[in-house]
């Protein structure tokens, strides 16, 4: 259940990244990719090419306006706060059809295309049309 108080919401997500540090990393990401599939989904919030106007992650949790690009900027943020040792890379991509997707280790995991972790899919047909990417 999402919660409604920014506080709670907060110490919710501070939660989320104790408990995803002390996971194995598949783990680890299912719960980050099932915490932020709760959050309240509304279209067209976020837009790529405002990107120098994307909120950090506490403006995010305090708007509490989630479109698919702000719920992939909120995993991307989560993953990013991480220090696991399994975790080589991640990027938020903006695929051709439209997706706005976490790639984790290089594809090995896709966050955010539905509530569950996608493990070794190609991205066939879903050119990146625009990423932000950390190696």
């Amino acid at each position: 259940m999402w919660q409604k108080d920014f506080t709670d919401r907060l110490e919710a997500w501070a939660e989320l990244r104790t408990r995803a540090q002390e996971l194995p990393l598949d783990k680890a990401l299912q719960i980050i990719n099932d915490w932020w599939h709760q959050s309240p989904w509304q279209p067209y919030y976020l837009h790529w090419d405002d990107q120098s106007k994307w909120p950090d992650p506490w403006q995010l949790l305090s708007d509490n306006v989630y479109c698919d690009l702000a719920r992939g900027l909120g995993i991307l943020y989560t993953v990013s706060m991480l220090e696991h040792k399994d975790l080589a890379s991640y990027e938020l991509v903006l695929t051709e059809d439209g997706r706005n997707l976490v790639l984790i280790n290089k594809v090995k995991y896709t966050l955010n295309w539905d509530d569950v972790v996608l493990v070794n899919t190609p991205l066939v047909g879903k050119a990146k049309k625009r990423f932000i990417t950390t190696i």
